[in-house]
């Protein structure tokens, strides 16, 4: 199983400027956070990583992420709202799901309900609990291998233990000790 964390988004832009919340609700990619996905999708299909699925965060840096990969890898995106980031700024303030599915037709989300995020300021124990549920899930199920999942840099760091950075990929076995069971694998950075 792979995680990758999304590409550069507006909001991480203004953020690393300012260190202050800049107040951007949902945001998107920006050219550069494009180009990082590209590159990681690029290694992904140059390594023949196994990826037979792609389930995603349904915050818009995410699905934008998802539907990269998905497109260089031909495959469809799946969307849990499980694995979206600890919600406590601005950004992690999600869309609708009426929204997301006009704008995404091709992405089932009749499964997630209309305001789907987490209050801001989801406590440190509950998100904590929401990330190893998700661990749990997974190794319980056995489903995991071949499946890439685009989240977040605390999603991530919940599960693994590991800081990323945009678009780095994790390979993760979620039956492996926590915190850990996390590799990062090294991308050729296109800054």
């Amino acid at each position: 199983m792979i995680l990758m964390r999304h590409g550069q988004s507006h909001f991480n832009v203004a953020y690393a400027e300012t260190r202050k919340d800049p107040g951007l609700r949902d945001p998107g990619l920006t050219d550069l956070g494009r180009e990082q996905v590209a590159v990681a999708a690029a290694h992904l299909e140059q390594e023949q990583r196994e990826v037979r699925r792609i389930v995603a965060s349904p915050y818009t840096r995410a699905l934008e992420t998802a539907d990269i990969v998905g497109k260089v890898l031909g495959l469809p995106v799946a969307v849990d709202p499980t694995v979206g980031e600890r919600a406590v700024f601005t950004c992690d303030i999600g869309t609708p799901r009426s929204h997301l599915e006009q704008r995404w037709p091709e992405i089932a989300l009749n499964h997630v309900d209309e305001e789907w995020w987490p209050v801001l300021q989801e406590s440190e124990p509950d998100f904590h609990a929401r990330s190893l549920g998700y661990r749990t899930r997974l190794a319980d199920s056995g489903d995991w291998r071949g499946t890439l999942v685009v989240c977040h840099w605390g999603f991530i760091r919940a599960l693994t233990g590991h800081g990323v950075q945009n678009a780095d990929l994790i390979a993760f076995d979620p039956t492996a000790p926590h915190p850990g069971g996390g590799t990062v694998v090294p991308v050729a950075d296109p800054c």
